[in-house]
């Protein structure tokens, strides 16, 4: 009885090789089998398996070449190749990673060395899976948000994009950069839960309009939850917080300064810059050297002192990114 429903492919011209791991892993996953490169991309296209045990050595396509062709198709790019192979010298390994493969198995085979290696292989591929599962919903989500309100996609595209330029001149450091600039767009995801009558009232907002208004940011703290992961941790985190000011005069909870989480102090100062240059129907939008100019008054006052120093450090690439994502550009 097979134990785990993903599907290899086994690819190699020899018969009897294919049957060593036929009987290695047939108990254990659903086997495709290929006995040239031809037939290994058509079943590469048409099944998508979760991953491919391919040989070096073969009439016709190498496996190189069949490596290369899969890594190059969008639709099989991600599928994961091992190459089993009897070509063992460190500049065979080297030459096989640089095609995209994740991994080197030599020939003869050892069954416990197969078994583990693609298991590992299987279960990061169920780790990415997973995180792009979360990272879809925190995009879906985001989008959610935007048909609620006043604001355009591409404010959430250009404010996601300041906000990882200022982590990275910050020295936030690459990958929590990345994660910023996935959890920025869930900002004000909160913003579901406000009546349309406040959310998108013309006029300013009289004093208990502007209490349910401001529950925006924990509204949004409870959409997302405590998922555990890196991502939506840091987008709950923003979304409770980005509204928090570095004097203690914000909301929802009046934090002050190191109080208040980096991730949302960052995307504070993104938000409120891309929101005074950018135009609204309720305002033109702000020349930048009067919205930087703002920015610095509101030094120690509304943003932290050192990110404001990040961003006027960022701010060339700030403005480049502000072009290519500009309202109305083609």
């Amino acid at each position: 009885m097979i134990t785990d429903t993903r599907t290899l492919l086994i690819v190699d011209d020899e018969p009897a090789n294919l049957q060593v791991l036929r009987n290695i892993l047939s108990d254990d996953y659903r086997l495709l089998f290929a006995k040239d490169g031809e037939r290994a991309l058509e079943l590469a296209s048409t099944e998508k398996p979760d991953l491919v045990l391919l040989d070096v050595m073969m009439p016709g396509m190498t496996g190189h070449q069949v490596c290369q062709t899969i890594k190059a198709n969008p639709a099989t790019r991600n599928i994961p190749v091992i190459f089993v192979t009897a070509l063992a010298e460190a500049d065979d390994e080297a030459k096989g990673f640089e095609l995209g493969a994740v991994d080197y198995i030599s020939k003869p085979v050892s069954p416990s060395i197969v078994r583990a290696r693609v298991k590992n292989h299987l279960s990061l591929v169920r780790v990415d899976e997973l995180v792009e599962t979360r990272l879809t919903v925190v995009q879906r989500l985001g989008r959610a948000a935007e048909y609620k309100d006043n604001e355009t996609g591409l404010h959430v595209i250009r404010m996601s994009h300041f906000s990882r330029l200022i982590a990275l001149e910050a020295g936030m450091g690459e990958a929590w950069s990345d994660t910023l600039l996935n959890a920025a767009p869930m900002h004000d995801v909160g913003k579901i839960g406000i009546p349309d009558a406040i959310l998108q009232k013309p006029g300013k907002l009289d004093p208990d309009e502007w209490a349910i208004m401001q529950r925006h940011a924990e509204i949004g703290a409870e959409i997302i939850g405590e998922d555990g992961s890196d991502l939506l941790n840091m987008a709950r985190e923003v979304a409770l917080n980005h509204h928090e000011k570095w004097d203690g005069s914000g909301y929802p909870r009046e934090l002050k300064g190191d109080a208040i989480p980096i991730s949302a102090r960052i995307v504070a100062l993104a938000d409120v810059f891309d929101a005074l240059t950018s135009e609204r129907p309720y305002k033109k939008a702000w020349p930048i050297d009067r919205a930087t100019d703002l920015i610095r008054e509101q030094s120690g006052q509304h943003f932290d002192p050192q990110l404001i120093e990040a961003f006027f450090r960022c701010l060339p690439a700030i403005l480049e990114v502000r072009d290519q994502w500009r309202e109305g550009a083609a």
